[in-house]
């Protein structure tokens, strides 16, 4: 396997499993991903998700230049069809964590951007060098970059292709947190822990109501955040988190 997907609790951790490749996207790990996050998505026991890499040299350095950028010019008129990701593809309301273990490079780093948090090690580098091989990123970095950092920086690095150390992308608001590479995925259960805690659906709630800020006027992002509001109070979840407020007892949420 290409991917290694386990469930600790309530938390679903996906390691990409192509060390010696540098953890690579190959066409086969694309399909493994896309079959493990909707296993994940399906899974009402799982409330968050961890992607890493293998080993600590790379997180991903994005599709496989011999396997998959070939593939990519062939599928324009060819029947195969890019399974659905979080990257593109695929609605996902759970939270995402990326645990940026090393380099994230192109495919790489939009895989973690298309997650909601960031966390990486210390020796982490970050670049789209698409331009360097005649492309631009086609996993949603364009669109997603901008709306991560500021359009200035994220030119430049889209337009260079210059990468960036873990540092930088901390000063610029890439990523959440810098740790020491032994600590990254700690972390990064730590934080996906944290995340199990408060009622599931007003954090799933949540995030539908940050990637509609991110894609509509103010007005309508603020009528969309009032409805979800108003489902959240019908819930008995809000019942119960009203209760153990009073009560000073820690709540009990049953995702109803």
């Amino acid at each position: 396997m290409l991917l290694d997907y386990q469930k600790e609790d309530r938390v679903a951790i996906f390691t990409l499993n192509r060390p010696d490749a540098l953890n690579a996207i190959s066409r086969e790990l694309y399909e493994e991903l896309s079959a493990a996050l909707i296993d994940f998505r399906d899974d009402d026991e799982l409330l968050v998700g961890i992607i890493t890499g293998a080993g600590n040299r790379a997180f991903s350095v994005g599709a496989d230049i011999e396997g998959f950028l070939p593939l990519m010019k062939q599928s324009r008129e060819q029947p195969w069809q890019e399974p659905p990701t979080i990257m593109r593809g695929m609605e996902l309301t759970k939270p995402m964590i990326a645990a940026i273990n090393g380099a994230a490079l192109g495919g790489g780093l939009e895989l973690a951007l298309a997650c909601d948090l960031r966390i990486a090690s210390e020796k982490a580098i970050f670049g789209f060098p698409e331009v360097t091989l005649g492309i631009i990123p086609g996993w949603g970095g364009t669109q997603r970059l901008p709306r991560v950092i500021t359009q200035a920086k994220a030119s430049e690095m889209l337009l260079t292709g210059k990468p960036i150390g873990a540092g930088e992308a901390y000063r610029i608001g890439l990523i959440n947190s810098v740790v020491p590479p032994g600590e990254v995925l700690v972390s990064a259960k730590k934080m996906a822990r944290a995340l199990c805690q408060p009622a599931p659906l007003a954090v799933r709630a949540a995030k539908q109501a940050i990637i509609q800020a991110l894609n509509t006027p103010l007005a309508e992002g603020l009528a969309f955040e009032k409805s979800l509001n108003d489902f959240l109070t019908t819930t008995k979840d809000f019942d119960e988190g009203r209760n153990a407020h009073l009560e000073k007892r820690k709540p009990d949420f049953r995702m109803r």
